[in-house]
């Protein structure tokens, strides 16, 4: 058994130079592709949604070209100011905005979707927004769509609690034919799964935060590279693949697989896998032999066509435990692609282990870990941050899970890449991720493609999910 706190990983901004924070590195160097001819040096913005809301956005986007004071004076690293949107601050990249490119949603929709039953607003909010999208979309003008929800909308999960008290049939569908958990963001992104321009929602949060957030989205979603993970030349060029699980709304009975592909700069490739059941003793999800095989195949085959090489190393983690079938399965596509090596972990979020700061009241540090054995490993990516003076959570930080099939790397070398993939990403720009990207984007992919038939063409490219 062995315990240690890691060190902050460090990321790569703008000329080569590091910092442990994406936003204070970004405001004191730029972005990782500061210098790339290819970074987005403008972002020409589609704004689509009801006509008072898409005012007051236009308004506060151009507010954020100049700086945003920090809310809370506490604790500046915590809350920082954000710099302005220019060429020569932050991002080094402006928005572009233009009533050319602006779409409204109709007043006479907006009621329609706000007297309908939960079910007919929400598939009425859904049918309005594509419309608009899709033609603002067809015109190619725009690099990012930026869609303001309709305050008229409700869920059909929330509404119901206030509208109605019918019940959802045990089939997972409501009356209006709307999948159980339906809600207007992952109905519309799978809806619009085919543009090549990502849609991107606006939320609440406080501004100079929210100014953050949507920026490095916006920036990310047209091409750019805010930060990206430290590599030293002499390592092997790494490519990380995450598997997960999940169940298409009309299908009870299988799950599907699906791999987020990522590299260093955390350029990331969504594929679709075969079908998996639940198995065994432990009720996961888990793949067939074969099933694994052709996955990791369509994985590696996928980063390829990306980025025009194979990578020297590929690590693989899974939502569930490994078997035998799975890991024979991994390894032959891993030969079969002629990969130097293969690394293969369960990443959990449901380990019941628990460590505590002695003589301290505070949760244990971000970067704590402890190594029960090679196979064996706890990782606090959430926690106590000395950076921000304070435990940034409200609720008491749950560490993950980490259990190598076949260890390469010692415990210390696997837990400190596991804590610097939580830092990729780009929906949120504070330095504490709990999941790994591998892991961490499941959620967002498999909520929208559990909408999509398994015949429907999906985008490849992550930021579509985001």
């Amino acid at each position: 058994m062995h315990a240690e706190v890691l060190d902050e990983p460090e990321l790569e901004f703008g000329g080569g130079a590091r910092h442990i924070d994406p936003r204070f590195g970004i405001a004191t160097y730029g972005p990782a592709d500061l210098l790339s001819p290819d970074a987005p040096r403008a972002v020409r913005l589609g704004l689509i949604g009801p006509a008072d809301q898409l005012d007051g956005l236009s308004s506060w986007l151009e507010r954020c070209r100049e700086p945003i004071p920090a809310k809370d004076g506490r604790y500046p690293h915590l809350f920082p100011t954000f710099p302005g949107c220019d060429i020569d601050v932050g991002l080094h990249s402006t928005l572009v905005l233009s009533d050319r490119n602006t779409r409204t949603i109709s007043p006479s929709m907006l009621r329609t979707i706000e007297n309908s039953p939960a079910e007919t607003g929400l598939s009425a909010a859904v049918d309005a927004y594509a419309e608009e999208i899709i033609a603002l979309a067809e015109e190619n003008r725009v690099d990012v769509l930026l869609i303001a929800r309709p305050e008229q909308l409700v869920d059909v999960t929330r509404r119901s609690s206030r509208r109605s008290t019918r019940a959802l049939p045990s089939t997972g569908s409501n009356a209006g034919g709307l999948p159980r958990g339906a809600n207007f963001h992952d109905l519309l992104k799978a809806r619009l799964l085919h543009l090549r321009q990502p849609p991107v929602g606006y939320g609440r949060q406080d501004e100079a935060s929210r100014a953050w957030n949507l920026h490095v989205a916006l920036y990310y979603k047209a091409g750019g590279v805010p930060w990206r993970l430290l590599r030293n030349p002499n390592d092997l060029t790494t490519c990380y693949i995450g598997v997960s699980f999940y169940r298409n709304t009309e299908d009870t009975s299988l799950d599907t697989a699906v791999a987020q592909i990522f590299n260093e700069r955390g350029d990331g490739v969504i594929v679709r896998g075969g079908p998996a059941r639940i198995t065994g003793s432990d009720r996961q999800p888990h793949l067939s032999r074969d099933d694994a095989h052709q996955l990791l195949l369509g994985a590696l085959d996928a980063y390829r066509r990306e980025h025009r090489t194979m990578p020297a190393r590929v690590v693989l983690h899974k939502s569930s435990a490994f078997t035998s079938e799975e890991i024979e399965g991994f390894e032959g596509g891993a030969e079969d692609r002629r990969i130097d090596t293969l690394e293969m972990a369960w990443i959990t979020t449901s380990d019941g282990a628990r460590l505590f700061r002695g003589g301290k009241l505070a949760p244990p540090l971000r970067g704590t870990m402890l190594a029960l054995s090679d196979r064996e490993l706890i990782l606090y990516t959430t926690g106590s941050v000395e950076f921000y003076s304070t435990y940034p959570g409200h609720y008491v930080p749950q560490p993950v899970g980490i259990r190598p099939t076949r260890p390469v790397r010692s415990p210390r070398e696997t837990c400190a890449e596991t804590l610097a993939l939580t830092k990729m990403n780009w929906n949120q720009t504070r330095l504490d991720g709990q999941l790994p990207v591998t892991q961490r984007t499941a959620n967002k992919v498999k909520a929208i493609l559990r909408f999509c038939p398994p015949e429907q063409a999906v985008a490849t490219r992550y930021a579509h999910y985001m």
